[in-house]
């Protein structure tokens, strides 16, 4: 498919690739296995001006949007989903920044984000407080010049590798939604720490650790936008966002199909290529149209974002749904392309399988992905 890129979103397709595939291949296997945080393939990202693609260049960045983010991601995530998470979820911690800080806060923050100097994340998730974010029990409460922060947060991808991080935490418990306020709060913070680093069956390049807060003070200073406003917050940042779980499963998806593609015309039984048989072409086929059907989603909600559109959360939601589920699908068919060679790790194709999983469930699984359709569809029906 021709979609039209620019020179310079051209160029960010190729830096990532190249990336990809000098620094980001020969590790994989080894940091997926080891679970080791890929420091080196960040300062690569960095030093290739890859850390700044969605950031305005007035604060250093590149100047670009969720589109060209996207294409970075996809890009990484055909080698590794776990890695290049490293970039996805540093956006997901800057978006907040970008969308609601003050002046002050965007000039602190923005350009050692878009440097590579520093990782962001995004501390929503609490052990009962996941799909029901308004379950939360982390409470932050005024005290003097400050606000007081207690509680903790639950797999936070970036963990203790990130340097600032979106919090959030009930000011006042009996407004309920509106009740709920946002704060960047800064690694070595007295009071906060780290809990228990997650050992995942999927994405084990990536950090997953609890936050802890316990009596951590807070300046005001850092509260993000004004009290009560942490849920729109929350929600518009994650509209945001879901692109960019899009483009990592799609990535993840496109890696699996060139692997499957690869080995059929390499593999032979019977004494002819298994790519011959029709019923190897035809998974191959199905496999071909969902990754393209996916990516003309991703792009176009991308765009939409990209072009100031007031409403995407149905597109964005869609995109998440869409590139995740064809994640899952195609991994799992492309597993099958390469029986028992794909089971075994010698290969890649478990590992991409394993990290296609996660990306039907983080930054709201797809039951939460149809539920906001749904309502963005009834809503749209009642309001014409």
């Amino acid at each position: 498919m021709n979609w039209f890129l620019t020179e310079e979103q051209n160029m960010i397709i190729e830096t990532a690739r190249e990336i990809a595939q000098k620094k980001i291949l020969p590790v994989r296997e080894q940091y997926d296995h080891e679970g080791v945080f890929p420091w080196d393939v960040v300062e690569a990202m960095a030093a290739a001006d890859l850390c700044g693609l969605y950031i305005p260049d007035t604060y250093g960045g590149f100047g670009g949007g969720v589109f060209e983010l996207c294409l970075a991601v996809e890009e990484l995530s055909k080698v590794c989903g776990g890695i290049s998470l490293a970039m996805a979820a540093t956006a997901l911690g800057t978006f907040p920044i970008l969308l609601f800080a003050s002046e002050e806060q965007k000039q602190k923050y923005l350009p050692e984000i878009a440097a590579g100097k520093i990782l962001a994340a995004f501390g929503l998730t609490e052990a009962n407080a996941g799909s029901d974010a308004l379950g939360m029990k982390t409470t932050a409460v005024v005290d003097g010049d400050s606000y007081v922060l207690n509680g903790t947060k639950q797999w936070i991808t970036n963990g203790e590798n990130a340097q600032v991080y979106i919090v959030f935490a009930k000011t006042n418990p009996a407004k309920g939604a509106r009740g709920i306020s946002a704060f960047i709060v800064e690694k070595g913070t007295p009071g906060f720490s780290f809990g228990k680093h997650e050992d995942k069956m999927g994405i084990r390049a990536s950090s997953t650790t609890e936050l802890v807060f316990q009596d951590c003070r807070i300046p005001k200073a850092n509260l993000l936008g004004r009290e009560g406003l942490g849920s729109v917050i929350a929600i518009n940042t994650l509209n945001f966002s879901r692109p960019g779980v899009g483009a990592q499963a799609l990535g993840i998806a496109a890696g699996a199909l060139d692997d499957a593609i690869t080995y059929s015309r390499q593999r032979v039984q019977f004494g002819e290529p298994i790519s011959a048989f029709q019923a190897v072409q035809h998974m191959l086929a199905d496999m071909a149209t969902e990754v393209e059907a996916a990516r003309a989603l991703l792009y176009a909600t991308a765009r939409t974002v990209d072009a100031g559109e007031k409403k995407f959360a149905k597109e964005s939601a869609m995109s998440k749904l869409k590139c995740s589920d064809v994640a899952m699908r195609v991994t799992v068919d492309a597993l099958q392309v390469m029986g028992g060679y794909g089971y075994m790790r010698e290969y890649p194709m478990e590992k991409r399988m394993r990290d296609a999983k996660i990306t039907q469930i983080y930054e709201g699984t797809n039951q939460i992905q149809r539920n906001e359709i749904a309502l963005q569809l009834i809503k749209g029906a009642a309001a014409a």
